[in-house]
């Protein structure tokens, strides 16, 4: 028996149990939205015609897109300072940096329902100092959405960057500047680009928690902020319609693979030897 077909053998079991329990259950799914006597695709028609819902699209992948972007910045640089880190300190800071993926999710949101509610920490300590005369209104607000969801996907990023970070060597950059490249040479032309799987892998994984995430939505921004994950419970276990829920999904799955398969894209661009 050669080696690839003991590899599919082995694979086998694993591949079963993803079809059975995942991909089935999606295409049927999927498939409840195209059995509309009207129409095949009168379900997609309704929700794109539909300004309430292209906003709760609109408004998910904008709050999606800005928390990958602030977990980019603030994961990379902590990534940084971790892969750079001594041994036992490097220890510590992984610890620290992955002890709240230990804390549920719905924890951490009501964690910071106290921290931006009218009576919570922020708004008291300003009251306090005489900065504000009435506590602000920043729950329910897509602000404090973002908030929560760089919080709680910030630790993934610092995970998926600190291997790759670990892996450049410190010779090139040393390199770099003795040939006369100042910091910020090395890094563009140096770092960055070796980092590009590390943050594209990244991006993905917070991308698509962002736009998928139900809990943190429904803490922190309720009725007012409602985003995909929200809407899809809604409609699914308050109204009961399951046609547009599985709608809501099929719209929902597409996003997600379009955004894997765009950062794929752009990482072999970025680094053919991506991919």
């Amino acid at each position: 028996m050669n080696s690839r077909l003991q590899a599919w053998l082995l694979a086998l079991p694993a591949t079963f149990f993803v079809v059975v329990c995942l991909g089935l259950p999606v295409l049927s799914t999927l498939a409840t939205t195209f059995g509309e006597p009207a129409g095949p695709f009168v379900t997609y028609i309704q929700f794109f015609t539909s300004g309430f819902r292209r906003a709760v699209l609109l408004r998910t992948i904008e709050v999606a897109v800005i928390t990958t972007a602030i977990s980019l910045v603030v994961g990379f640089a902590t990534a940084w300072v971790v892969a750079r880190s001594p041994g036992r300190i490097k220890s510590i800071l992984i610890i620290a940096a992955v002890f709240p993926l230990l804390t549920s999710v719905v924890v951490r949101s009501f964690a910071w329902m106290v921290i931006l509610g009218k009576n919570g920490i922020i708004n008291k300590a300003l009251l306090a100092l005489g900065i504000l005369n009435e506590p602000l209104s920043m729950l329910y607000t897509e602000g404090s959405v973002i908030v929560a969801m760089v919080y709680l996907f910030v630790p993934l990023m610092i995970l998926t960057l600190v291997g790759v970070l670990e892996g450049i060597p410190q010779d090139l950059t040393d390199a770099a500047a003795s040939l006369g490249a100042p910091p910020s040479a090395a890094f563009r032309q140096v770092v960055l680009p070796m980092a590009v799987p590390g943050l594209i892998v990244g991006a993905v994984l917070v991308f698509t928690g962002s736009f998928t995430s139900y809990a943190t939505p429904q803490l922190l921004g309720g009725d007012r902020q409602t985003m995909m994950g929200t809407f899809l419970y809604q409609r699914a276990m308050v109204t009961f319609d399951w046609v547009g829920a599985s709608t809501i999904a099929a719209v929902m799955v597409v996003v997600t693979i379009a955004t894997v398969l765009l950062m794929s894209r752009l990482a072999r661009k970025l680094n053919p030897v991506v991919g």
